[in-house]
């Protein structure tokens, strides 16, 4: 009894917990229990492999994933791939009312016409699972990146952002700073102005080839 539980607990990151309200099917390979412990931790965090890819496996687009490619990348070839797949495509023909004894000795016996050792149909599985697993790593990881860049493109945008803004804000400071001390400048001089009187200006700049009436609109075109 505490073999079994510990193959359980060895292996329970290779399978996904149920929807209690779906009816697995009691498939019963050997000395594999029949409802193997629930995962100690979500799925979201993979069972622990090494690095299962012996070359870059393909990238989702649109969100399909060429399964058969991820296997390949991984290693398993098409007869391991053809071994799971018939097995599925079996375990999914059984009806469901079927009585359990009854499943399994249709199962055995389809399986020795495959002419496959369970062993070798286990072992594929386990394969492809790993695949799986470090696909959706892989997945991670690229997402984890892209984020990251995205973050930093973000940060540096916000940071060029803010530059303008405060370029723009010293450029309207300046132009304020500028108004005034030209204004404070043109009070100065305009005592002088102010000395000679408005009507004596008037003439002068009337008659001056040099000046304009400030009340012309050509004059400040």
């Amino acid at each position: 009894m505490s073999q079994k539980k510990g193959w359980g607990e060895t292996v329970a990151g290779w399978f996904i917990e149920r929807d209690e309200r779906a009816a697995p099917l009691e498939t019963d390979f050997g000395d594999v229990p029949d409802q193997p412990p629930p995962p100690t931790e979500n799925y979201t965090t993979p069972s622990p492999t090494q690095a299962v890819f012996q070359k870059p496996p393909p990238v989702p687009t649109g969100g399909q994933v060429d399964f058969a490619a991820v296997f390949a990348a991984a290693g398993v070839d098409q007869d391991e791939q053809q071994r799971v797949a018939r097995t599925t495509d079996l375990l999914r023909s059984l009806p469901a009312g079927t009585d359990a004894a009854v499943k399994k000795q249709i199962v055995e016996a389809s399986l020795k016409a495959f002419g496959v050792p369970i062993e070798k149909i286990i072992e594929a599985t386990v394969e492809e699972i790993q695949a799986l697993d470090g696909y959706i790593r892989n997945g991670a990881a690229d997402n984890e990146k892209l984020i990251q860049e995205s973050d930093a493109r973000i940060k540096q945008y916000e940071q060029e952002i803010q530059n303008i803004r405060s370029v723009m804000q010293q450029s309207v400071d300046e132009q304020q700073n500028l108004i005034k001390v030209c204004n404070d400048k043109k009070l100065e001089v305009q005592q002088v102005l102010e000395f000679f009187g408005q009507d004596t200006v008037a003439k002068v700049v009337k008659a001056s080839p040099k000046l304009h009436d400030p009340s012309d609109p050509a004059a400040s075109a």
